[in-house]
């Protein structure tokens, strides 16, 4: 798997994750409140008007027609988060650590093709400069490609 794939393949992963959550909290203007952008001022407004609102916490997840106790949700929020979080270590557990471990790159992807383009291949030729070709031979111990081995032939005969 190349490194663009393997990114691509995170970014749709992630992107499903957040997808599944969204999917998991539902739409919002379907609360019957006023507060209908804010869950904590709805749970307020519902248990202020004292109708009839009834704690279950025997109902399972998408059971639309009951409440939970705060403590229920609590535990399902957090579940949520540790399977959205995965098991990733502490460092990188949250959108801004990955943000910031990836650089803050905005063109993440476009960058990492661009490294990736500037990288000598092994499977197939490549176009490069002459001092792309130096610069190659001489991280892989090669040295310069341009000698003229048949000089120092020459030389060292005389």
């Amino acid at each position: 798997m190349s490194l663009e794939t393997g990114v691509i393949a995170l970014a749709e992963a992630i992107g499903a994750d957040v997808k599944s959550l969204n999917l998991k909290i539902g739409d919002l203007s379907q609360l019957q409140t006023a507060a209908k952008n804010n869950l904590v001022a709805a749970i307020n407004e519902a248990a202020e008007s004292g109708g009839g609102v009834e704690i279950d916490d025997g109902a399972g997840l998408g059971d639309t027609t009951v409440t939970w106790s705060a403590n229920k949700t609590f535990t399902a929020i957090q579940a949520a988060v540790d399977a959205l979080v995965g098991g990733a270590p502490g460092a990188l557990d949250t959108l801004s650590e990955l943000a910031a471990a990836l650089g803050n790159d905005e063109n993440l992807a476009q960058s990492m093709i661009t490294q990736i383009n500037n990288r000598v291949r092994f499977d197939e030729a490549q176009v490069l400069t002459a001092e792309q070709q130096l610069t190659a031979c001489t991280n892989i111990g090669v040295g310069d490609p341009t000698r003229d081995f048949a000089a120092d032939y020459a030389s060292a005969k005389l």
